[in-house]
C-alpha cells in the first residue's frame, strides 16, 4: 500500500479541488493581502486583508491589523480590524478584537472581548458599504 497517491496529485504537490490549510507562524509579519480557498490560521501577525472561503482562526500573542472575510472567522487572539462573515463569527475567551464585526450570528465565550460595534442578523454577515471618500460606512437602505 502506498502513503502518498498519485491520483490526486497536482504538479505542486497538493491535491487539485481540495482546499489547504494555510498559516502564518509565530513569529512572521505579513504586510499585504492574503486570499485563500479553504482556511488560514494566524497566529503571527498581519497588517492588510485576509479573505478565506472557509475560515479565519486568529490564534496566538500575534496582532492582527487585518480585515478578516470568511464563512466562519474564529478569534482566539487580538485584531484590531474589521470582521465579516457570512455565517458566524466566534469569540473565544483569549480573543480581544478591536474591530466591528459584520455576521448573522455572533458568539462570544465568556471573557472574550469586542471593543467596537457588532451587527448581527441577516443583513449583517455582509461588509458596510463605504463611501470611497470619506472612507466612512454609509447608512443601510
Amino acid at each position: 500500500m502506498a502513503v502518498f497517491s498519485e491520483k490526486n496529485a497536482t504538479p505542486g504537490g497538493g491535491r487539485e479541488g481540495v482546499p489547504g490549510l494555510s498559516i502564518i507562524g509565530a513569529g512572521m509579519r505579513v504586510v499585504g493581502d492574503i486570499s485563500a480557498d479553504g482556511v488560514v490560521k494566524i497566529e503571527g501577525s498581519v497588517n492588510g486583508t485576509v479573505r478565506a472561503a472557509k475560515q479565519v482562526l486568529s490564534r496566538g500573542a500575534g496582532k492582527s491589523k487585518a480585515t478578516s472575510s470568511a464563512a466562519r472567522p474564529l478569534s482566539a487572539g487580538k485584531c484590531a480590524a474589521r470582521s465579516t462573515a457570512e455565517e458566524r463569527v466566534e469569540l473565544q475567551a483569549t480573543s480581544v478584537v478591536h474591530g466591528d464585526v459584520h455576521t448573522k450570528r455572533l458568539l462570544i465565550q465568556e471573557g472574550g472581548e469586542n471593543q467596537r460595534r457588532a451587527a448581527d442578523g441577516e443583513d449583517a454577515g455582509q461588509p458596510p458599504q463605504v463611501n470611497p471618500r470619506s472612507g466612512q460606512a454609509l447608512a443601510r437602505a
